[in-house]
């Protein structure tokens, strides 16, 4: 009996024995078999530690590959707080250096745990002025900080990146997928506080450089713009001011600049209304007369006027009991079309449009493309406002035929100009010529884009002599150019008010004009809202502005010019006609003119046929973009700062590294680090160089360096 029981527990035993067994073998199989990667993935994500890697943000470039964006080296400086032995005595030095308030910097110091970022994007000089106080605990982070070569040009087209390298506005937000790369990562083991395991391996992915951008902007005419928008600024005071410059056959954007501006690396330092409105694609406004050669393109094109039908304007007309008057009271009386266009007679647009009709009128106006976005590469753009058609009474008819009534962007009448002088073709404006890679290889190149043929090219041919005479005979003679054939039409409108009706006293003074009108290389939009000082309209506003530009321009193009043009009677040439005239524009270098006193560094630029933009009051110069030695155009611009103090020989100039064998990106980091300006010709590694090694340099002056591939 008892071996009996013996032998049964035994054997219950060992079948309990074999069941635990049994269970553990499986339980073993389901971690091992079935949840075996799972589990693994779950240790390697506690002990690794992943850092993120980012990208170089791409390059963007003018149409001739001037630097217009880059990014540059700097530093993220970090602390272990818990390593730090005297915070009351290290925080007075590093406010100092990181430009921050002691009380900050002390807070931060005292914080508990054991990191804390005291600062982002610090240059090099400062990191190594930090690194120079030994203070235990600090560490630096490298990354980069974008760097706008020319500040505050055409800044709304630009745009900015926030403090996480994604583009905000402007082409940085519209391309931000091409330029932003591709982020990195970096896997380390650590053991439980997370500190660095020795002697353990780690994975590293590269991170992957952002493409660069070649815009269809030239920074030569995009420098004419910006100098007539300062003195746009200057004289009066605008609320908004834009000036658009185009290629009319293939809808390139040559030239964008708006006022008020910014600048996009400080760009939370300006308020909102400034940086997050472009006024180009953003600001509805009622054109006023400029949108007349809408309403003569239709009447042409559909034969509901010829240039030679006769009206009669006794200064104003009658429509459903509404006086409309023109601008002259007086009346131009008895005139044939032809005239009504060159005097921009009221009475005679309103009589057009109305014979024309409603249905033929807005076929022309949404062909145009009004009341729909031109699709340019910008975020957020207006579409502006048009009556629906069906809706439209006859007043609106009448009001419409003569700009008013209606809203629609700067753009959108650059592209509707761009037509007429295109022959009649739509084009989509575009800003983008190219995307390449780090290489300098196009991975996306960007085409002409016809849309419609709105008009026929005779009728636009015929449109065309009836808008020089706008120039030559009319009210446009301010925006007459020596040498030129220039077709136009100047603009004032009223701002409508708040409540209805119209603001008074406001106006928007505009000009949109081509040239040379016979073969048309640049078309031009000059808008000013709201001048102060008593002049307003568009002849005597905008019209002078559109004269300096556009010589500027055709003649930095080359565009033969033809002495034997007549000047118009009564022509006088404006005082806004900007820089000297040149018979060959060429580029040169600029010179350099840090530490000089300021009359001495503007007439340094003057005489260098170059115009000074001046940040300070009297002084000395310490900082100048672009630096010197950059190749310019006559008439550009060059930002100088001012500063009472003089600056010291031995503060402001470096001696030249020697870069012979590097890189392109070595010798530019290596550049930056010393304060100087990297100039590449070519690619591969450095063989030449000016100034050579050794050569004492002015900080922010540019080194030329010839690179070629190895064994080349």
């Amino acid at each position: 009996m008892n071996s009996n029981s013996e032998r049964y527990r035994l054997f219950v035993v060992l079948v309990l024995a074999v069941l635990c067994f049994a269970a553990l073998l499986g339980r073993l199989c389901w971690i091992q078999l079935v949840r075996g990667d799972e589990l693994s993935e779950m240790a390697s994500s506690r002990r690794l530690k992943e850092e993120i890697l980012e990208p170089v943000r791409g390059n963007i470039y003018d149409r001739n590959h001037n630097e217009l964006v880059t990014s540059v080296p700097v530093n993220s400086v970090a602390l272990d707080p818990t390593l730090l032995e005297h915070p009351e005595e290290e925080a007075p030095k590093l406010a100092a250096l990181l430009g921050m308030a002691q009380e900050e910097v002390l807070k931060k110091l005292k914080t508990e745990g054991h990191y804390v970022l005291l600062k982002r994007n610090v240059d090099a000089e400062t990191t190594e002025k930090i690194k120079e106080l030994e203070i235990n605990g600090i560490s630096f982070e490298p990354e980069s900080r974008r760097s706008y070569r020319q500040p505050g040009m055409a800044a709304h087209l630009l745009g900015f990146v926030g403090d996480d390298n994604t583009g905000l506005n402007g082409i940085e937000k519209s391309f931000d997928s091409y330029l932003r790369g591709v982020q990195g990562k970096l896997l380390i083991e650590t053991d439980a506080a997370g500190r660095q395991l020795p002697q353990t391996a780690y994975r590293r992915i590269q991170p992957v450089q952002g493409d660069n951008l070649v815009l269809t902007l030239d920074q030569a005419i995009q420098f004419f713009v910006e100098r007539e928008l300062d003195k746009v600024v200057q004289q009066y005071q605008p609320s908004r001011a834009v000036i658009l410059i185009a290629d009319p056959k293939t809808g390139e954007i040559l030239a964008m600049g708006t006022r008020p501006t910014f600048d996009p690396e400080n760009w939370s330092k300006y308020p909102q209304s400034v940086w997050d409105k472009n006024p180009a694609t953003l600001y509805n406004y009622e054109p006023g007369s400029t949108f007349k050669i809408i309403t003569a393109a239709a009447a042409l094109e559909e034969g509901t006027v010829r240039p030679g039908d006769r009206f009669y304007d006794p200064g104003y007309i009658t429509v459903k009991g509404i006086r409309i008057y023109c601008w002259d009271r007086s009346g131009h009386k008895d005139e044939t079309f032809a005239e009504g266009v060159m005097n921009s007679c009221n009475p005679v647009y309103i009589q057009v449009g109305l014979r024309t009709g409603k249905d033929k009128l807005y076929k022309y106006i949404n062909g145009f493309g009004f009341g729909q976005p031109t699709g340019i590469e910008l975020p957020g753009e207006e579409k502006g406002v048009i009556i629906p058609k069906e809706k439209a009474t006859e007043l609106d008819l009448a009001t419409i035929s003569i700009g008013q009534s209606l809203a629609v962007t700067p753009v959108q009448v650059l592209r509707a100009l761009c037509a007429v002088a295109n022959g009649g073709q739509l084009m989509k404006l575009h800003l983008i010529k190219s995307v390449e890679n780090g290489e300098g290889k196009a991975v996306k190149t960007f085409e002409p884009e016809p849309v419609r043929q709105v008009i026929s090219a005779a009728t636009a041919g015929q449109l065309s002599g009836l808008l020089q005479n706008v120039i030559t005979e009319g009210t446009g003679k301010a925006a007459f150019v020596e040498g030129y054939r220039v077709a136009g039409k100047t603009g004032t409108a009223e701002v409508p008010g708040a409540h209805g009706g119209y603001a008074q006293g406001k106006y928007v003074s505009s000009f949109a004009g081509y040239a040379p009108a016979d073969d048309p290389r640049i078309a031009v939009l000059v808008m000013v809202a709201e001048p102060k000082g008593g002049k307003y309209y568009g002849s005597e506003v905008a019209a002078p502005v559109f004269q300096a530009v556009a010589r500027d321009t055709l003649r930095y193009l080359r565009i033969p010019e033809d002495p034997s043009l007549p000047v118009p009677k009564g022509y006088q040439k404006s005082e806004a006609a900007g820089t000297p005239r040149q018979e060959t524009p060429t580029k040169q270098s600029a010179p350099n003119v840090v530490g000089f006193p300021l009359d001495d560094a503007v007439q340094a630029l003057k005489a260098a046929g170059l115009y000074a933009r001046v940040e300070g009051k009297q002084g000395y110069v310490f900082e100048q973009k672009p630096p010197g030695g950059t190749p310019l155009g006559r008439g550009s611009a060059v930002q100088i700062k001012v500063s009472a103090v003089a600056p010291t020989a031995s503060r402001d100039q470096v001696m030249v590294p020697d870069l012979k064998g590097m890189s392109v990106k070595k010798a530019g980091m290596l550049l930056e680090e010393v304060g100087l300006v990297l100039n590449p010709q070519g690619s591969g590694l450095a063989v030449k160089q000016s100034p050579s090694p050794g050569t004492k340099l002015n900080k922010k002056s540019t080194v030329i360096v010839e690179f070629a591939p190895p064994g080349g």
